[in-house]
């Protein structure tokens, strides 16, 4: 037979030997090795960049500051005790804690603002587009920052643990400084948080809300669940219907459903604060017509001096403040169409004129994916535009926190 090979090139001393299976040259291992390292360098340092990539690109301050603000204003400014309806800080991915070289609250910047007490919302679900005009619920960008920003597992497909994640890292912060933070759950708490601010200490007051009722996830049981957790405030929408019924900014504006009805009846049985924000104007309506008890619009502005889709008509306000409700005010374009500090005074005072100036507040909407001209460590400048404006003293301290701590003696459970 003839040798497969050429004479002298068989598998003797002549031909090159083949390498062991499990011998690699060593610049492939180096390559490998180097070639791994970059993959996980990369990743790590998406992992940290991105974040904070995505929120600066949705929590913008389009300011000309800092603002010159009197002596005399800022000295009023510093006496007032302050609160704020609205900040949906707990969504995004830094400690609340630190100072933040992006968005638009933390607890320093708190401090500097002099701010005695902020409502912290927590945002489950939101549209792709978020338009205020039709949104269907069938897309839901907060998915991607769940994933983004590495949250546990359990929430990647539920809302309710979504919230529950976000009231957790609110109660790690307070354990973390209990001396710069503590959670108000009671009336009780809050006199604790205006007896510290009476000596002179910089404790911050925070509430829990849900940014629509859909963080329920469909279950009448995760009303207690969220209460348990610190909720004291619950919207029922934000931009799309529900199984609550119809938002302002959905496609049915349908009123409650029987399921809505029986929340809002669950919800008042346990002393929950209601948040008509985003609600259709049906389901305010009959949510006007189902209880005595006031309720609030966290954050907001006036059809009357800025007539946009996301404003609730002027004599849908008179009604909710005819029942003792709240109004709060926010510093974005959609509600008050001008975001300059003298455009937010101009709907403060424009409210003060519609519906009583016991009956406006601050709901500022920071860090709720908005562009603002100032941030919460700058507003004194609004204290100052207020008093350009001719709102009183006695009614600015209204409503820069004085309505807010009203109604929350009156209406948050006494233990």
């Amino acid at each position: 037979m003839t040798s497969p090979l050429p004479s002298g090139r068989g598998l003797g001393e002549g031909a090159p030997k083949p390498k062991p299976a499990n011998e690699i040259e060593p610049i492939a291992v180096k390559t490998l090795s180097l070639f791994a390292t970059a993959i996980v360098v990369v990743i790590l340092a998406a992992a940290l960049w991105l974040p904070g990539y995505l929120e600066r690109g949705q929590n913008q301050l389009a300011s000309a500051g800092p603002f010159s603000v009197s002596s005399s204003a800022e000295d009023f400014h510093n006496t007032l005790f302050i609160a704020d309806l609205h900040s949906d800080t707990l969504l995004w991915h830094r400690d609340p804690l630190k100072l933040a070289n992006r968005g638009h609250v933390d607890v320093p910047r708190l401090k500097e603002g002099n701010v005695a007490l902020q409502v912290f919302s927590a945002v489950t679900k939101a549209p792709q587009g978020q338009n205020y005009v039709r949104n269907d619920a069938d897309s839901d960008m907060i998915t991607y920052l769940v994933l983004t920003q590495r949250w546990p597992r359990p929430t990647w497909t539920s809302l309710t643990e979504r919230a529950l994640y976000q009231a957790e890292r609110l109660h790690k912060a307070e354990a973390a400084a209990p001396d710069k933070i503590k959670i108000v759950l009671t009336t009780k708490d809050l006199d604790e948080v205006v007896a510290a601010r009476d000596r002179g200490e910089d404790l911050l007051g925070a509430m829990l809300a849900t940014e629509g009722s859909h963080a329920l996830d469909g279950e009448l049981a995760n009303i207690e669940r969220l209460y348990d957790a610190g909720y004291r405030i619950m919207g029922l929408h934000h931009f799309f219907d529900n199984k609550l019924g119809g938002s302002l900014h959905g496609i049915s504006q349908a009123g409650l459903t029987d399921f809505g009805r029986q929340a809002v009846e669950e919800m008042l049985r346990q002393g929950i604060i209601l948040d008509l924000a985003h609600s259709s104007q049906t389901v305010a309506r009959e949510v006007l017509a189902m209880t005595d008890k006031p309720v609030i619009v966290s954050h907001t502005g006036l059809k009357g001096a800025c007539d946009t889709p996301r404003n609730f008509e002027d004599d849908l306000m008179k009604d909710i403040a005819a029942e003792g409700g709240l109004v709060g005010i926010g510093y974005w374009e959609g509600a008050i169409c001008d975001i300059s500090p003298r455009g937010v005074a101009k709907m403060i005072k424009y409210g003060v004129d519609l519906v009583g100036a016991d009956h406006i507040a601050l709901g500022s909407d920071y860090d709720g994916s908005t562009t603002v001209s100032f941030d919460t460590s700058e507003l004194s400048v609004l204290t100052e535009e207020l008093l350009k404006a001719g709102v009183s003293q006695d009614d600015i301290a209204k409503i820069m926190g004085g309505n807010i701590l009203k109604f929350l003696r009156e209406n948050l459970p006494n233990s």
